[in-house]
């Protein structure tokens, strides 16, 4: 779901022990324009020059979050966007810094998360604000959750959406996902390739998780899993906090 019409590309996704990056919405409806106001479209080149495209959320006005395997070469992010056919009022910043989750393993997608520094900041307004991280809590799932992107809304047809989605989630309880730090979903409805990076976004409008990955469970189900932010909190803060200058 996204790109200006002449960048449009095919997205392919790249799997790996049955496990393929996520990203597209399918099964999903068009968001109310700006009601997500938190979201971001990264528009990126790999080393090889082509077209990488995730999605990502406002933490701070310096700060944006997505999944590690949206790593590239060069990155900027563009804030306030919903229709990609209208750019008027639509923030776009280059990426100064990526702060890659250090345990990240790009073969099984574990700590599958990362931040990027602003080279400017961003500037807040009703169409470009941040959201809260979810705290620990009580170990409960969260419920009444919601993944947003611009990625493809069917798995069949390659092009993107120029127009923000977004499709409800229910989490499932799995010993499996709980051992890897992940939040999961099952079903036809979810993200797939484009939408990684992405916000988990439950009842009290905080994000819970980072659209991660997706696997086929043995009924032939989609598994989607999200890295669990909740466990990052403490790697979230110290990234953020103003590295001190050290004196000369």
């Amino acid at each position: 779901m996204f790109f200006r019409c002449e960048l449009v590309i095919l997205i392919v996704g790249l799997t790996l022990d049955g496990q393929v990056r996520t990203g597209e919405i399918v099964g999903g409806h068009e968001a109310v324009a700006h009601s997500r106001p938190y979201m971001v479209l990264l528009d990126q080149h790999e080393e090889n020059g082509k077209k990488k495209n995730c999605g990502g959320f406002l933490l701070s006005e310096d700060f944006v979050m997505t999944a590690a395997h949206c790593k590239a070469r060069s990155s900027y992010v563009l804030l306030g966007l919903h229709n990609y056919h209208n750019k008027i009022g639509v923030q776009r910043v280059m990426v100064k810094e990526t702060f890659l989750h250090e345990d990240y393993n790009e073969a099984t997608y574990e700590n599958d998360i990362m931040l990027l520094e602003l080279s400017t900041k961003a500037i807040l307004n009703e169409n470009v604000k941040t959201i809260a991280l979810a705290d620990q809590g009580d170990g409960s799932l969260p419920k009444s959750c919601t993944v947003s992107g611009w990625g493809r809304t069917n798995r069949t047809i390659k092009s993107p959406s120029l127009i923000l989605m977004e499709v409800n989630v229910t989490l499932t309880d799995s010993d499996q996902c709980n051992q890897e730090k992940t939040y999961c979903s099952k079903g036809h409805n979810g993200p797939a390739e484009g939408d990684s990076g992405g916000p988990l976004v439950c009842e009290d409008e905080k994000a819970y998780g980072v659209v991660s990955s997706r696997k086929l469970d043995s009924d032939g189900l989609e598994i989607y899993s999200y890295a669990k932010i909740p466990y990052y909190k403490s790697w979230i803060e110290s990234k953020m906090k103003p590295q001190r200058k050290p004196y000369i």
